[in-house]
This record gives structure tokens, C-alpha cells and sequence, in this order.
């Protein structure tokens, strides 16, 4: 019985049915010793600070001519002296191990750390291998990772210990890299200039020192051919396929040269050719002695027979850690051996996933071709207790232990923190990114700039050839009004882009290449030049359409309060694009606030006659809808006068105050101007606030502390 349980086991994994898994699973006597710091020859001859060599090159621990070629337009594996050279390129990985290893979330109910996420896993990853996470949806597979990386949540909290080459510390700043699960990328920039950016915002030095990393980090992930194409596409060519993006994300991280490369999904929303390439890609990339710890949640036959080893989670709990073909041992062990037509993941997933039960509960009479409609009869939570005890007694977690023992007993390199850009030089890339982004993402001002362009035509054509007597003052207060409740309606257009624009801060800031400051201030000076743009443009359209004064000095005020009237609207767009980060959202909390400040304007009745409470104080203080139009009148009509008869005259002012209250001082628009530069400033350091609290993670715990007392409450009623 035994015989026949080895024979299918063996079947299973390394069949003659299926050529792939032949070609890329060995047998299980084949499964080489595992290389800890302590005995491999390549720590001393090895810096730490050595760039990380190309894809391309000879890998010691792979035969490159057993894989598929990621990209069949690179050269071949390099010879020679080439290759002697690129084997002295090679990255010193390090080795990490986590022992008693819990997380446990804040609970809602209690307010204390009991919701337990991960429990008690215990596992390790050495240099040059490939380490997967493996496990049904909330699972534990990205709190795992996270907690080994040191990257949890404030809601978060671990237990037990992590060690870095043996010595019991966190993995300090560019010793690591970490890709999320969601590609974060800049669609307006070539794949070659998100790098360079990437590299001047994580290194220090300048574009000159850091173009041979950027260049190392293209041919590590294949990209060689991608290197000049916009990662978003534009009208003549497509976007970037999703395995190339992943590959972006994964380069991103490489310019920092790291030791460890944790990876969140790293297949997530790509095909099959597209899955295998990128693991072929990283199993080279982890040849050059890189450490590389993933999450996934299932993958083929041919990618599963690419991991060196697989930490199986179901529910937080660790059901096996080991070898992969060790893991189908296990399997068969506990009684659940891997059918020869079915993947292992396939094969793990079913078996560990509760989900499934009620798939199986739905189509209880339900069969297939060959049999019964799952290869497992045992209910799910049965077997996930099965592989469990059958895993903490078998000499796989005895090897485990051993081995976590001895890679713990002695302290091996010191990993030292790199040297970070400094603010000044972050200040100035994001700037430079910033104005590259708007010159050729339509999006942001391009499209601005067309509607008001339209909208000034439009307005000026309308109120055009209305005279300069007494009866046409009104009139034009109405034109002016117009303008700037429209010019500031119309940056709705600009808030896909602002979106776009936090959405890369956070990721960024997450990875501690960018701080709130330093978004800020770059993103403020690179507005400056397009906002001005746009109000000039603009504003010399509609003022010579609509006859207003005809002086120098007055034109420019005009300009200068559209200006700054933009200025402080851009701040308050990328406030509400902070806190709601979907455009739906964002353009409705828009429009409700500026239908509020042109209510308060003034225009349709007088600030003094508004209620008090609420509408006069504050509203109409924070609206600058107040401030430009008022500061726009005065700028026409304080100082002139119209005739009245043919002796008398009244003053411009005493002939607007009739419906629009204004200042008879001469100082009075500069008041104005100077309340806009404040609101502008104001609405920056709310924004920097914002940023610098973290505002998105606070929203984001008390919306889940909401949902989960509503679903409380609707659970009691039932």
C-alpha cells in the first residue's frame, strides 16, 4: 500500500504524462542541501555594495539554457571573461528567519490585539533562493510578509522574533526591497525615466552616478526592449502589457541593489506566458545570490517547479515549510496525494480552501469525466487539521527547527543602511518629474487649458460691445462672476491627475522615497508654471473680449488674481484627492464646495445680508470665489466715474454698490490679493497636515471600525 502511495506521489510530481513537469521538477533524491551564510565561500568575496548583474549573465545555482528566455531579442548568456565579470557582479543575499512568528489585529469589540492573523510560523529564506508564500485568500499570506519585512500597521502588532544573518534586527533602509501587489507606475514616463527617477529618488548622488544601476536594473528584469516605450501608451502606441509593468514595479526596487526582494503577488492579473516569464526572470535574478520572498496564490506546474521552497498558511496557521517536492511528500503523507493530471497548487488551494465546501455543497451530484467533481473527500476544515498535526509531527518541522537553530547561533554580515537623496535633491527630481508628467499627460493642464480657453471665448463673445455707460456696470460685474465661477468649475478636468499624482505619493512614502514636505513643495512648484499658463491665457482673451480698462497695471492685477485664485483652488483639489483617492468622490465633494462659495460670494445677495451663522462666518471668509470677484471689481472700478446727465457724475464704485458691495479705498484689491497668497499658503500647510498624520491610514481604520460595527448590529438583529 505504501509502494502504491510512493508511486502515485511520484507519479504526480514528476510524471511522464506531463512533459513540463518533467522538465522542470527534479526527483526527490535530487533535492540539493540548503546554502546558509554561515558556509557559503561567497560572503567573503562578496560586497555588500555590489550592483546587482544582468539577467543575462551566468547563474551558478541555474543552467540558463534550461529555461525559456524572458525577452528572445537579449544577447546570450555571456563567456569568457564577459562571464567571469558578471559572476564578480554577483549581490551578497541575506538570510532571514522568523521563529514564533504572530500577528494579531486590533479588535473593534474588545479594542485590544486578539484577532490573530498569522500564528506561530516559524520558516527561513536563504540567499540565491526563491521562497514562496503560499495559501487561500485571508490566509495570512501579505501580513506574513509584511511582518517580515517590518512593515505592519499601526493596527497591527507581532509577536516573536525575525533574525537578519543570524542576528535578531530589522532590515534597515536599502538592504531591501518591497513591491506591492497593485503596480503603482507613472503612465506619462518611459520605462527608462520611471527608473531614473526611481534611482534619484531612493540614492544619493545625482543622474550621472546612478544611470549604470538604472541600466543594471532594465536588463535584470528584461527590459531592454521596453526601455524607451511610455509605460501608459499615447495615441499611437498601446500601454505596457501587464507582465511588463510588473516587471517596472519589480526594477523600481532594484536600483536600490537590495539583499532581500519581498514581493506581494508578484503574478497578480497576468496570464500564463506572462506568470512564467516573470518567474523565470526572478528565478536568474535570485541566481545572483539576491534573497526573494513572495506571496501567491496559485500558480502552474511550471512555475511551482521553479521554487526552491513553500510556507503553506490556511486560516494563519503554518500547514507545511520545506521543499516543494517535499510539500506533495507531505501531502501524500496525510493522505491527500496529488492527482498526475492536476497542478500542486491547484492541488494545495483545494484542499486548504474553505471556499470550497460550498462549492461542492452546490454541486453535490455534479461529475466530471473522470470521476468525482473534487479529488479530495474530506471536508476542508478536517483536512486543514489533518496536514496541520500530521506537519508538527513529521521530520520535515523537526528540519526546520534544525535549521532555523543553526542559521540563529551565529551572527553572520551586518547589513548597514545606505545612503539616502536628501531633501534638496528630492525637492528638485519631483519638480523636474512633476513638470515632465504635466507637458505631456493631457489630463492635467492641457485639457484645462483648452476648456478655458473655450470657456473665455464663449463669456467674452457673449458680453462683448456692451459700452461703458452706467447701465452696462452690472452687466459686467455678471461677465466677470461668470468667468471666475467657471474658470474654477472647470478644474474638475484636473482631478484624475491630482488622483494619479497622491496615488504615487503614497506609494513612495510607503517605500520612504518621498516625505510630505517634499511632495509638497515639489508639486506646488511645478504647478506654477501651467497654472500661470492657463490664467494668462485666459484672462487676456476674456479681458479685451469684454472692454475692461484699458491700462497695463490693471491687466496684470487681473492676471495675477486668477492666478493666485487657481493657485489656492490646486490646493484644495489635492486635499479632497488626499482624502478620497477615486475620482467620483472627488469631483462631487468639488462641486458641493464651490456651489457653497459662489452662494457666498456676494453675487446673488450681499455678504452683510447673508444669516450669520454658517453662510457670513465662515463660509463666506474661506470662500476665494469672495475674495478674486471682489478684488476683480475693485480692480475695474474704484478710481473711475460715470456721467449721469450731462453735469453730474458718480463715482464706478457708488454705481456698483447698488447690487454688489465693494471698497471706495485704493489699497482695497491688494487686501484682496493678499487674502488669496494666504488662502493659497493656508490650503498648502492643510495639506501638508494631512500628509504628515497620515490622515488616509486614520480614515481608513475608523471606516473598517464602522463597517465592522454595522455588520455587528445587522448579525445581533438576525
Amino acid at each position: 500500500m505504501e509502494a502504491a502511495s510512493s508511486d502515485q506521489y511520484r507519479s504526480s510530481s514528476s510524471s511522464a504524462s506531463s512533459p513540463a513537469r518533467r522538465y522542470y521538477l527534479p526527483k526527490p533524491g535530487a533535492l540539493r542541501r540548503p546554502i546558509s551564510f554561515e558556509d557559503s565561500p561567497d560572503w567573503d568575496d562578496i560586497h555588500l555594495d555590489d550592483s546587482i548583474h544582468l539577467a543575462t549573465a551566468a547563474s551558478a545555482s541555474i543552467n540558463s539554457s534550461a529555461y525559456p528566455s524572458p525577452s528572445p531579442s537579449l544577447p546570450p548568456p555571456a563567456s569568457g571573461a564577459a562571464a567571469a565579470a558578471c559572476r564578480e557582479r554577483k549581490v551578497a543575499g541575506a538570510t532571514l528567519v522568523w521563529k514564533d512568528l504572530t500577528v494579531s489585529s486590533l479588535s473593534t469589540s474588545t479594542n485590544r490585539f486578539s484577532d490573530r492573523l498569522v500564528k506561530s510560523s516559524n520558516g527561513y529564506a536563504l540567499p540565491a533562493t526563491l521562497t514562496v508564500i503560499m495559501g487561500p485568500a485571508r490566509s495570512g499570506k501579505s501580513t506574513l510578509l509584511r511582518a517580515i519585512a517590518g512593515r505592519l500597521s499601526a493596527a497591527e502588532r507581532m509577536y516573536g522574533e525575525v533574525f537578519v544573518n543570524g542576528a535578531k534586527s530589522r532590515l534597515p533602509y536599502g538592504s531591501y526591497g518591497y513591491v506591492d501587489r497593485d503596480d503603482v507606475l507613472i503612465d506619462s514616463l518611459t520605462v527608462r525615466e520611471m527608473l531614473y527617477f526611481s534611482a534619484l529618488l531612493q540614492l544619493p548622488g545625482f543622474l550621472s552616478s546612478n544611470k549604470s544601476i538604472v541600466e543594471d536594473a532594465i536588463a535584470a528584469m528584461s527590459l531592454g526592449d521596453h526601455a524607451d516605450k511610455l509605460i501608459g501608451g499615447h495615441c499611437f502606441t498601446n500601454k505596457l502589457p501587464n507582465g511588463e509593468r510588473r516587471r517596472v514595479s519589480i526594477a523600481r526596487e532594484l536600483v536600490m541593489r537590495p539583499h532581500v526582494l519581498f514581493i506581494d503577488e508578484p503574478l497578480y492579473n497576468l496570464d500564463s506566458v506572462s506568470a512564467l516569464l516573470l518567474m523565470v526572470t526572478l528565478k536568474k535574478l535570485a541566481g545572483t545570490g539576491c534573497t526573494i520572498i513572495f506571496t501567491m496564490y496559485q500558480s502552474s506546474t511550471e512555475v511551482f517547479g521553479l521554487f526552491d521552497r513553500i510556507c503553506l498558511l490556511s486560516n494563519g496557521n503554518t500547514l507545511f515549510f520545506g521543499e516543494t517536492l517535499a510539500c506533495l511528500q507531505h501531502f501524500s503523507n496525510a493522505g491527500f496525494p496529488c492527482p498526475i493530471m492536476q497542478s500542486p497548487s491547484d492541488h494545495f488551494l483545494r484542499a486548504i480552501n474553505t471556499d470550497f465546501d460550498r462549492i461542492i455543497a452546490m454541486c453535490k451530484n455534479l461529475q466530471d469525466d473522470q470521476g468525482d467533481f473534487s479529488s479530495v473527500s474530506m471536508d476542508t476544515a478536517v483536512a486543514i487539521r489533518t496536514l496541520e498535526a500530521t506537519y508538527k509531527q513529521s521530520a520535515d518541522s523537526v528540519a526546520v527547527e534544525s535549521m532555523i537553530a543553526k542559521l540563529t547561533e551565529k551572527e553572520g554580515p551586518y547589513l548597514k543602511s545606505k545612503g539616502r537623496a536628501s531633501d534638496a535633491i528630492k525637492i528638485v527630481v519631483l519638480t523636474w518629474r512633476s513638470l515632465l508628467i504635466m507637458s505631456r499627460d493631457w489630463k492635467y493642464y492641457w485639457s484645462r487649458l483648452a476648456l478655458y480657453m473655450f470657456i473665455a471665448l464663449s463669456i467674452g463673445t457673449i458680453f462683448s460691445d456692451i459700452g461703458h455707460s452706467l447701465s452696462s456696470v452690472m452687466v459686467r460685474v455678471s461677465a466677470i462672476f461668470a468667468f471666475v465661477s467657471f474658470v474654477i468649475l472647470l478644474s474638475f478636468s484636473g482631478v484624475p491627475a491630482h488622483i494619479d499624482e497622491v496615488k504615487i505619493y503614497c506609494h513612495e512614502e510607503t517605500n520612504r522615497h518621498s516625505g510630505a514636505m517634499v511632495f509638497m513643495l515639489g508639486h506646488f512648484l511645478s504647478s506654477i508654471p501651467f497654472v500661470f499658463l492657463v490664467s494668462i491665457s485666459s484672462s487676456l482673451v476674456f479681458y479685451y473680449l469684454i472692454g475692461l480698462r484699458n491700462e497695463f497695471s490693471c491687466l496684470m492685477y487681473f492676471v495675477v488674481t486668477i492666478f493666485m485664485c487657481l493657485l489656492a483652488n490646486e490646493a484644495l483639489m489635492m486635499i479632497v484627492a488626499y482624502i478620497w483617492l477615486e475620482t467620483y468622490k472627488c469631483t462631487v465633494t468639488l462641486a458641493c464646495l464651490y456651489v457653497i462659495m459662489m452662494l457666498v460670494a456676494g453675487y446673488f445677495r450681499k455678504r452683510e445680508t447673508l444669516p450669520y451663522a454658517v453662510w457670513t462666518y465662515p463660509l463666506s471668509f474661506i470662500s476665494f470665489h469672495t475674495y478674486t470677484v471682489q478684488g476683480l471689481v475693485e480692480n475695474e472700478y474704484v478710481g473711475t466715474s460715470f456721467a449721469v446727465g450731462e453735469i453730474r457724475s458718480i463715482p464706478g464704485v457708488q454705481a456698483v454698490r447698488g447690487s454688489y458691495d465693494i471698497s471706495s479705498s485704493a489699497n482695497a484689491k491688494w487686501v484682496n490679493l493678499l487674502v488669496l497668497l494666504l488662502m493659497a499658503i493656508g490650503y498648502r500647510i492643510v495639506l501638508y497636515m494631512l500628509l504628515r498624520l497620515n490622515v488616509r491610514k486614520q480614515v481608513g481604520r475608523w471606516r473598517a471600525w464602522w463597517s465592522r460595527i454595522h455588520r455587528g448590529a445587522g448579525a445581533g438583529a438576525k
